[in-house]
């Protein structure tokens, strides 16, 4: 169901609307609205992943908050969309200022990622979101 917290959209615009609370930091309480309580995030196999993951709404707001510790400065900057009813996709280039020692980045770096990621949208709400990353080393 819907939260009336937030303005009717589209669910395109409601995607980019949580894109961009993301981009500006956004914690657990800040992308809950966006997100249906059976939301389930599912990631293909990425660099950072390489078993990729699937994730619920709790393993997401929890991450949500722990990633203020990780990265900072996150931009997303998006170069193509497609929505037909319910369903998004959005391909993004994204990148972070890396706040701790990674597998590959030092703290300090940037990292960068092409995106394609899958919404599925229903009642203003996300339901689901399977997310495609490419990291560049």
């Amino acid at each position: 169901m819907a939260d009336d917290s937030l303005p009717a959209q589209s669910p395109l615009e409601h995607v980019l609307a949580f894109i961009r609370v993301l981009e500006a930091g956004g914690g657990a309480a800040d992308i809950r609205p966006f997100l249906a309580e059976q939301f389930v995030l599912i990631e293909a196999p990425h660099l950072l992943a390489p078993e990729g993951s699937t994730r619920t709404l709790a393993a997401v707001l929890a991450g949500a908050d722990q990633s203020r510790e990780v990265v900072k400065d996150q931009q997303f900057t998006v170069r193509r969309t497609t929505c037909e009813g319910g369903r998004v996709v959005v391909e993004a280039d994204w990148s972070a200022t890396v706040l701790m020692d990674l597998k590959y980045w030092d703290r300090g770096e940037t990292i960068r990622a092409r995106t394609s990621s899958v919404f599925q949208v229903s009642d203003g709400v996300i339901v689901s979101q399977d997310s495609y990353d490419c990291y560049f080393r």
